[in-house]
């Protein structure tokens, strides 16, 4: 307990519009044996985001969601902390592309907000963009429009050159309306630990007096 098969099915039921995982290298949460036995649950967008090793590309091209995130990831980073230079590894990602997009799986490149990196994105013929939000998040509560301003310039790119913006990253209830209201043409958004953590705190009070009224 928690059943992550009951989790996905209960969030789908609350509303969620899709389901992002993000199997890493060293399987040390969700596993590929997980992604498997999602994908025959998931009835909204399913989105796999990860490092396009030969194993997870066998894996994406199993499951066939609808979406595949390429992440950067190493094998020993604790959570994404970068996104790809769409410049440099053009070629290795163009690569990576084509075989998705030949069966039918739209592509995101997660990138940092950087118009240049957005471009290249599109040039090696990515779907979308996902903005690595970390550096917007983190400075929010400083100067919410200098922490903007990167994003938006990119985004003015991504919507002039015509690929899909999404976001993700340190995203939360406080943070993302002023995004939303700033990114334009703002697809999609994946809210992970946020979620969790803003769910434990609102349901804290409740939680608390069903076990008092159980124990009294």
């Amino acid at each position: 307990m928690p059943n992550l098969l009951k989790v996905v099915q209960d969030i789908e039921g609350y509303g969620a519009d899709g389901i992002t995982i993000h199997p890493r290298p060293d399987q040390r949460h969700i596993k590929y044996k997980d992604a498997i036995d999602l994908s025959k649950i998931v009835k909204s967008e399913f989105n796999i985001e990860g490092n396009p090793i030969d194993n997870f590309m066998d894996l994406v091209l199993k499951i066939n969601p609808t979406q595949v995130t390429l992440v950067p990831d190493g094998v020993n980073n604790i959570t994404s902390n970068s996104g790809w230079d769409t410049i440099q590894y053009s070629d290795f990602l163009y690569k990576k592309i084509q075989v998705l997009k030949s069966s039918g799986i739209r592509t995101s490149i997660f990138v940092n907000p950087d118009p240049k990196m957005v471009r290249g994105a599109y040039e090696i013929g990515a779907d979308r963009i996902e903005l690595y939000t970390f550096n917007y998040a983190h400075q929010f509560n400083i100067n919410k429009e200098k922490a903007i301003s990167e994003y938006y310039q990119s985004a003015k790119e991504a919507n002039k050159l015509g690929i899909g913006i999404n976001a993700g990253h340190d995203l939360n209830l406080l943070n993302i309306s002023f995004f939303k209201e700033k990114i334009s043409n703002l697809l999609e958004v994946s809210i992970g630990h946020a979620l969790i953590t803003e769910s434990l705190y609102n349901g804290l009070e409740n939680i608390i007096s069903k076990y008092k009224e159980v124990l009294k």
